[in-house]
């Protein structure tokens, strides 16, 4: 199989008869410079031409497929300098009014007597039925069967009847293919061979076969994904030296004894997971994915005394200062009457029977030279047992002693070199064992994909005694004002509130509320007399500590910010999030800065404020979707599929930071089911042959169509 798409891709579509230089040109514009690309060039849609609508039964506003003779096609030019083509078809039921703008060569080429197929919009103007910039396949010797309607050809210079004719020569040239899919797995899934799916998706003599064919299509694209990401994770474990941690032990116990709540179902579920992950020979590389508030931050502290209890030490790294600093505030109250026990004889700190302080620090770009000297001696040494940091955990000149286990926060934020170099920091040869957090829920079959090399554990279950936050969407200036009058109450009921802004200056471009305008018009207008302060990206370091601090004290009522509060931020007296111009953020942003509130025991708010806005009426309609979707729940897992159906999966796999989109078919939101069938078979297919020896036609495959930058991005990450 790999040997003949090999060729195909090793052999440039100018040898494809009537292509041409032309042609050649045009097909690059939408991406095809070889055989192979253009036979994976898949139709946009499929037209039945035994079910078109007769032209006196549309109704405006429809959709709907014509199949018609031209009349006659004129031209002109508009008042604003446009080549308009206007054409007449008729159908023997009644006539059709076709306008293009821009599209000159319509008229040379629907000339009267043509037969073509039309699809588009239904209007009527002075009573007459008609189409804007309908799409065109002319119907030439395909009467009858099936059409293909190929992406973006009209808008490249190739029409749809060009891309068939070429397909055509493609399909007989290549004759079959072998097939690299084992019998039993095809039979399993009640698929089609590859011949047969190719042919049928360019050429399908039903809408039935059209879609078996794509279901082996689409099979095929997501298991490349799944058996690259199986494949790297059977490699790690059976080749990459780790640490085998005595999960049982004094320290957690003691840690768990003293928290002074109980952990829910979901923490213990997590932290069993974890558990037999550490206790293996080969490295932990886990997702941990739980919604806002969930109670990760206490699983990792768990997972980090795991390593300290077996004599090694453990890290923390944030993608901001301010986050960094809040987990060093909230894991330290957490360990502060925690000791030691230190058993061993020939230890660095007093031998047997004693206990000792853990030693816990940060380091960020703004610790102190003399600290940082100090504490990179402690971590050189092991003396200290756990840090919390940025970035500046993996710069040059810091080693560990013995790091056991990293605990990655918001993974998405880091680059992939990030990541790998500081597991590189650890001074021995194993490798420590990596948990990843993220507060974004991700719908489990785009986290199989993204995230496909890493065992994934979800938190499902808040804590008892988090409060339900309100989440009220003000549209209008009247809303807006009851928003703030809402601020002033709970201000004087002793609370406080974040106002979040989408810029930090005004921007003529863009028509939204700028942190430093916002802080100084509330200051002056609705929020006169409130103790207000002012956080974004362009505040000095020291600045921003002490504005962070004072809020955290209680010293300011209400903090005007940009997104370096989205995540990390807790105070629990804070119950009222304004979020300005919301219809400028994405789902899972707006769902993370909702979070900041409801973390204590009084009643939150969450105001969505601003009408939806957008380009055209398809960018208000998604605004409205998002915005609605937040008032109507507070599940980040309903919210990531909410996200997944407006935004389309492109986004999501763009988390992979490198190569590019290997799915042209395939749709995480349609084919959810696919994505678990691709991944059953891949690990039944991998075993324990992580090199694919079994499968050498699989393993030619992989390498063929994934590019070799996504291979190290996956090596990597």
């Amino acid at each position: 199989m790999a040997r003949r798409l090999a060729q195909l891709a090793a052999t440039d579509v100018g040898v494809l008869r009537g292509v041409g230089p032309a042609g050649v040109e045009a097909l690059a514009k939408v991406g095809v410079h070889n055989v192979l690309d253009l036979l994976t060039y898949y139709p946009r849609r499929w037209i039945d031409r035994g079910r078109q609508a007769d032209i006196d039964t549309l109704a405006a506003g429809e959709e709907a497929m014509v199949l018609a003779r031209v009349r006659s096609a004129s031209s002109r030019q508009t008042r604003n300098r446009r080549r308009m083509v206007v054409v007449e078809v008729t159908d023997g039921t009644g006539s059709l009014s076709v306008t293009f703008f821009n599209q000159p060569y319509r008229e040379r080429q629907l000339r009267p007597g043509t037969e073509v197929v039309l699809f588009g919009k239904v209007e009527l103007f002075r009573g007459r039925r008609q189409m804007t910039n309908p799409l065109v396949d002319l119907v030439g010797d395909r009467t009858g069967r099936i059409v293909a309607v190929y992406p973006q050809s009209e808008k490249a210079g190739v029409d749809s009847e060009q891309v068939d004719r070429w397909m055509v020569e493609v399909l007989d040239r290549s004759g079959v293919f072998e097939d690299p899919v084992p019998p039993p797995v095809l039979e399993r899934h009640g698929l089609v061979d590859r011949t047969t799916a190719f042919h049928d998706i360019h050429r399908p003599d039903s809408m039935r076969a059209k879609e078996r064919a794509r279901e082996r299509l689409v099979f095929d694209e997501l298991l490349r994904v799944q058996l690259t990401l199986v494949a790297r994770k059977r490699e790690l474990e059976r080749t990459t030296p780790g640490f085998r941690h005595q999960v049982a032990g004094a320290l957690v116990d003691r840690f768990l004894a003293e928290l002074s709540f109980e952990l829910t179902g979901a923490q213990r579920r997590a932290i069993a997971d974890i558990g037999a992950d550490l206790a293996e020979a080969h490295p932990m590389h886990r997702l941990l994915q739980g919604d806002v508030g969930a109670g990760k931050t206490v699983v990792a502290v768990w997972a980090l005394l795991v390593a300290v209890q077996g004599g090694h030490q453990g890290a923390l790294m944030a993608p901001t200062e301010v986050l960094a600093e809040q987990h060093h505030l909230g894991i330290q109250r957490l360990l502060e009457e925690l000791r030691v026990p230190d058993d061993d004889e020939g230890s660095l700190f007093g031998g047997a029977g004693l206990e000792r302080p853990l030693r816990l620090e940060l380091l960020t770009n703004r610790t102190p030279a003399a600290t940082r000297r100090r504490l990179l001696a402690g971590l050189a040494s092991g003396e200290v047992d756990l840090v919390i940091g940025t970035h500046a955990l993996i710069q040059e000149g810091i080693e560990f002693r013995d790091l056991g286990v990293v605990v990655i926060d918001e993974q998405h934020r880091f680059g992939v070199e990030q990541r790998a170099a500081l597991r590189a920091r650890q001074a021995g040869g194993a490798v420590p064992d990596v948990l990843v957090m993220t507060a974004t829920p991700i719908p489990r079959t785009a986290a199989m994909t993204v995230y496909g090399d890493l065992d994934v554990t979800v938190l499902d279950e808040l804590p008892p005694g988090r409060t339900r936050i309100e989440t009220v969407w003000a549209r209008d200036p009247d809303d807006e004002a009851g928003v703030w009058t809402h601020v002033c109450e709970q201000v004087a009921e002793g609370r406080q509130a974040y106002v979040v802004c989408p810029l930090i200056e005004e921007s003529d471009k863009l028509e939204a509320a700028s942190a430093e305008e916002t802080y100084e018009r509330l200051a002056a207008a609705e929020l006169a007399g409130l103790r207000l302060g002012l956080l974004h990206g362009r505040v000095p370091p020291a600045d921003k500590e002490a504005v962070m601090a004072a809020f955290r004290a209680g010293e300011l009522d209400v903090l005007v910010a940009t997104t370096v509060i989205e995540v990390g931020v807790d105070v629990p007296n804070a119950t009222v999030m304004v979020i300005l111009d919301a219809d400028r953020f994405g789902i899972a942003q707006l769902h993370q800065l909702r979070g900041r509130v409801g973390r204590g025991a009084h009643r939150s708010w969450c105001f969505l404020v601003g009408q939806a806005r957008g380009a055209d009426g398809e960018e208000r309609r998604q605004a409205e979707e998002r915005l609605g979707a937040l008032v109507r729940t507070t599940d980040g897992f309903e919210l990531a599929e909410v996200d997944l159906e407006l935004r389309g999966e492109g986004t999501l796999m763009g988390e992979r930071q490198k190569g590019h989109n290997d799915l042209k078919l395939a749709s995480l939101r349609r084919d959810r089911a696919w994505v678990l069938r691709a991944r059953e078979a891949a690990e039944l297919l991998v075993g324990d042959d992580p090199t694919l020896s079994a499968h050498p036609g699989l393993a030619a495959e992989l390498e063929l169509f994934l590019a070799d930058e996504d291979t190290e991005f996956l090596l990597k990450s």
